[in-house]
């Protein structure tokens, strides 16, 4: 774990900012950096004077929301003519694709928000919003408003707790945990109203 941060550490004080734009990038595209590798040591390095705190989180967040661009429109692109085509070796019927597009014109930003705070499924939400065709601007907006939390949780976990391994894993547990209950409940809610709202529309068709 030292050698895994120095390097980072080096890397990121090597490139600097744009170091740290296009590590997120990675991050958030088909090909997963872990975003605690990345903005851990960055924050760090801002505790240390060597970079300034907003502007890492700034471009962290950008570097996450151009990853997901990235996965978006390869799904765009390339997903449905994939799936079309090879899905049914995998059990992916055209149907299914017809239930996830439905699903995401309905909770695409919700999934696209909550899913930027999951470990692993942050990584791959993106792909299933573009085969969904989700409007790209809310896509980009929920996209960085859960990039910014993460992204903001890590760099200060690294600027408070950097130097000391113990204390950092046992904080990035803790609030991975707390995020993980902060999301069930936020769901919760969000079926609640969402079958409230469905009724009360039922209900004016009935009427």
């Amino acid at each position: 774990m030292h050698a895994i941060i120095d390097w980072i550490v080096q890397t990121v004080g090597a490139f600097g900012y744009v170091g740290i734009f296009v590590m997120m990038l990675i991050e958030s595209s088909i090909f997963p950096l872990p975003s605690e590798v990345v903005m851990i040591p960055a924050g760090y390095l801002c505790a240390k004077g060597e970079m300034n705190l907003v502007i890492v989180i700034v471009l962290g967040t950008l570097g996450s929301i151009a990853g997901a661009l990235l996965n978006y429109y390869l799904a765009v692109k390339l997903g449905r003519k994939l799936i079309l085509k090879y899905g049914h070796y995998v059990f992916f019927k055209p149907e299914t694709l017809e239930k996830v597009e439905v699903f995401f014109k309905t909770h695409g930003s919700f999934s696209t928000f909550t899913g930027r705070l999951i470990p692993v499924i942050r990584h791959y939400i993106s792909l299933p919003a573009g085969l969904a065709r989700m409007n790209v601007w809310l896509f980009c907006f929920y996209t960085g408003f859960g990039a910014a939390i993460w992204v903001s949780i890590l760099t200060f976990l690294g600027y408070y707790f950097g130097q000391n391994e113990a204390l950092l894993n046992e904080h990035l547990h803790t609030i991975t945990i707390a995020v993980i209950i902060f999301i069930v409940i936020f769901a919760a809610i969000y079926i609640w109203l969402h079958k409230k709202k469905e009724r009360k529309r039922r209900a004016k068709k009935i009427l």
